[in-house]
């Protein structure tokens, strides 16, 4: 059996069972020597769990596991290195104030005697980023270099260890378009020099244009393997969830009331102190989403965390129905029911160490009826957690358990239910999609447009360009700080926001 069809892997009935819920029920998954192969599914569908069986971080319940032809018993991650199997997890695993070579030789230093030899280090660093494209700054700090970069410190530290086949877990998950593509170069530098690729995402589109072939898992069970090439995006989400999906949002045209929220020429600077948001203003109404379409790194982040009271306004001044709430804090903003989906669940949308229930009040938890006098209702937190997981679909065997053993998609869901049940007047959603699978997005944007019509002012930001297109009923093109062009829903065209995106015929516009 082992080794037909030239396969690299054969995983064969695994199990795997949590507390409450089997995350693996007897699948399997077999990858071919030089492909890329995608691993998709829902949130909770078991396919980060599926890896990390093969990495060796769990135990499985049942089932068995060939590689390169041999039986394997995968005890821990050193025995999966030590067979030439890498993973680039989804929140990588580097340390902020080591430099790039400090932290891909961690635990593997070359020794001269007793010292580690930095400087043969080094040269390693360098051959293996110039023989695959990987190019990075051995002597930066992670701190200072970009995800992009961050994520090719993770690649080139496995490819160190012999890597020869590379598990990739969300790659794209926090990457620009531009990283993305980057990215893409690289699978396929590693590709043709012999290496196997297996790819866990959601996102289609990306699935059609790097993989060889797809295996799809649904509720933790294996449903196909098909050839990319004969298959259409549709057909996989249908996989995925079982029914058919929508890739197009349903919507009726907006009914915008009164302004809402009133941005005017503000400036603002990011961590280095450089000014990253210069002069931009615009309005949200009642009953409309404005959305803001960009490349990522052009002012979004901190033009939402100014809006948010996570960042100071230098210059100018931000109303909310007519008050000026400009500089505020994150608690007065939201005592004024504003709500945020910030675009980093980790740092700014949850408290992975607290669990679901908790998660689901924070910035909430000092109001009724959570909170009274000096004291938790408890029942009632948890009374509250309980619909939540019900009415937003959160994939959990307990609402005790931690945020931290959640996957990423349903960490935010987690988020989305928390800020639409306060039923916010103000919505101000980043990257609301990120990370989550095909069946939520759609989910996520039914919900969206049902806040809208009930008179939510929504400021979408999203990398995604269709996303943007799709439901936003003003969109404003943010390039280097600045709004450079505004349309309606009407007048959109996707070429014309694209090339105002990379700054080609920047015009200023006030989005008034």
């Amino acid at each position: 059996m082992s080794g037909e069809n030239n396969y690299l892997l054969e995983m064969r009935g695994i199990t795997k069972i949590f507390p409450g819920v089997k995350a693996n029920d007897n699948v399997d998954l077999l990858v071919k020597k030089g492909e890329i192969h995608a691993l998709v599914g829902e949130n909770g569908a078991g396919k980060t769990t599926l890896m990390k069986v093969l990495y060796g971080l769990y135990d499985s319940d049942a089932g068995e596991i060939f590689y390169d032809g041999e039986k394997i018993n995968m005890t821990d991650p050193q025995q999966a290195i030590n067979l030439g199997i890498g993973m680039v997890h989804q929140h990588f695993k580097l340390i902020d104030t080591l430099t790039v070579t400090e932290n891909i030789i961690l635990g593997a230093e070359p020794r001269q005697g007793l010292a580690i030899n930095y400087d043969r280090a080094r040269e390693q660093v360098e051959e293996i980023s110039k023989k695959y494209g990987l190019k990075v700054d051995p002597d930066a700090k992670i701190q200072d270099i970009s995800v992009g970069m961050q994520q090719r410190v993770e690649i080139i530290k496995i490819l160190y260890r012999g890597a020869d086949l590379l598990i990739f877990d969300e790659p794209t998950a926090v990457l620009t378009p531009q990283e993305i593509d980057e990215l893409f170069e690289i699978f396929n530098s590693l590709r043709e020099q012999g290496k196997t690729l297996i790819f866990i995402t959601h996102k289609l589109k990306e699935v059609k244009t790097i993989s060889d072939r797809i295996t799809v898992l649904r509720d933790g069970k294996s449903v196909d393997c098909v050839e990319t090439s004969s298959v259409t995006e549709k057909d996989v989400a249908e996989l995925m969830v079982g029914r058919e999906v929508l890739f197009r949002v349903e919507k009726d045209k907006a009914k915008p009331g009164k302004e809402v929220l009133q941005v005017k020429n503000i400036h603002v600077r990011d961590n280095r102190g450089l000014k990253t948001v210069n002069g931009i203003s615009l309005n949200v109404k009642e009953g409309e989403i404005y959305g803001i379409a960009g490349v990522e790194g052009n002012g979004q982040t901190e033009l939402v965390e100014a809006l948010t009271g996570l960042r100071p306004v230098e210059e100018g001044q931000v109303f909310y129905q007519g008050e000026d709430i400009t500089n505020l804090s994150a608690r007065k903003l939201k005592d004024r029911k504003i709500g945020h989906i910030p675009e980093d669940r980790l740092r700014r949308g949850l408290v992975t160490n607290f669990t679901l229930s908790e998660n689901f009040i924070l910035g909430f938890h000092h109001q009724s009826p959570y909170s009274r006098s000096i004291f938790m209702d408890y029942k009632e937190i948890e009374e509250h957690a309980k619909s939540l997981i019900g009415d937003f679909d959160v994939r959990t065997s307990s609402h005790n358990n931690l945020a931290s053993k959640l996957s990423g998609g349903n960490q935010q869901k987690v988020i989305i239910a928390r800020e639409f049940i306060q039923e916010p007047k103000l919505l101000i959603a980043s990257q609301p999609t990120r990370g989550v699978d095909v069946g939520s997005i759609e989910f996520i944007h039914k919900q969206l447009i049902n806040k809208r019509d009930e008179g939510t002012a929504i400021l979408l930001v999203s990398a995604e360009l269709n996303e943007i297109l799709s439901l936003s009923d003003r969109i404003g093109v943010i390039y280097e700080g600045e709004i450079v062009d505004t349309f309606t829903a009407e007048e959109a065209d996707e070429r014309e926001i694209g090339r105002l995106m990379t700054g080609s015929g920047k015009e200023v516009k006030t989005g008034e």
